[in-house]
């Protein structure tokens, strides 16, 4: 599949509203935990969060953007790092940020928002687990969709940035019609053509997924 032309905000705002729809579903079933947003075990959802920073020092770290934050997971597992940097935690989902302000009222270097304007850039910005799930849009429209979306990650950061994403090396019998599957040598080629030389595909950890980390 190649990258198509439009790839305009306008475009991908139905499929905003059915994410915000399915992700503000799940967290009202489960609350703020890992099957809030739709992860299997908290284990798995604090592995990703290791690949994403794998080639961050946590304590040199100044700022970061996590966008699709859902409940601020995030910031949890940057705190038991001992990393003290600015956060601002975006989301498409109402009830994900209602949940995240009041998990984390209490921490001044935090910010949450459902507004992209008001995100402003930081040294780095992380996706994990947002383009996975793309119910029932083709898988074409859905990869620009994506591409959108790694376009902005790369407008709000000033060092890099990463997201992750299930892969098409995924077991056949395991897929579900649901969940977008993405080429990992695709992706890779398009953000080293695109945003950086400095670009690293990470497909050695144990789940069905791949990580993708942009160095400027």
């Amino acid at each position: 599949m190649n990258a198509r032309a439009d790839l305009t905000p306008e475009r991908f705002r139905p499929m905003h509203e059915t994410a915000a729809r399915y992700y503000g579903d799940r967290i009202r079933e489960f609350g703020a935990t890992h099957r809030g947003v739709d992860w299997s075990t908290e284990a798995s959802q604090i592995l990703r969060f290791g690949q994403l920073l794998r080639l961050v020092d946590p304590a040199q770290l100044s700022g970061i953007n996590d966008f699709g934050c859902g409940y601020g997971a995030l910031v949890t597992y940057l705190r038991q790092l001992g990393c003290q940097c600015r956060y601002t935690g975006f989301d498409i989902s109402e009830s994900m940020i209602a949940h995240a302000m009041s998990l984390h009222a209490a921490d001044r270097l935090c910010s949450f928002t459902t507004n992209l304007d008001a995100v402003e850039r930081a040294e780095f910005t992380v996706a994990s687990g947002v383009f996975n799930v793309k119910q029932n849009y083709g898988d074409g429209d859905w990869q620009d969709y994506v591409l959108a979306n790694i376009a902005t990650m790369d407008r709000l950061s000033e060092r890099g940035f990463a997201f992750n994403m299930l892969s098409s090396y995924s077991d056949a019998a395991r897929r579900r019609a649901d969940l977008f599957y993405g080429t990992p040598g695709f992706f890779f080629d398009y953000c080293k053509t695109n945003f950086s030389s400095a670009v690293a595909l990470l497909h050695d950890y144990p789940l069905y997924e791949f990580t993708i980390v942009v160095r400027k």
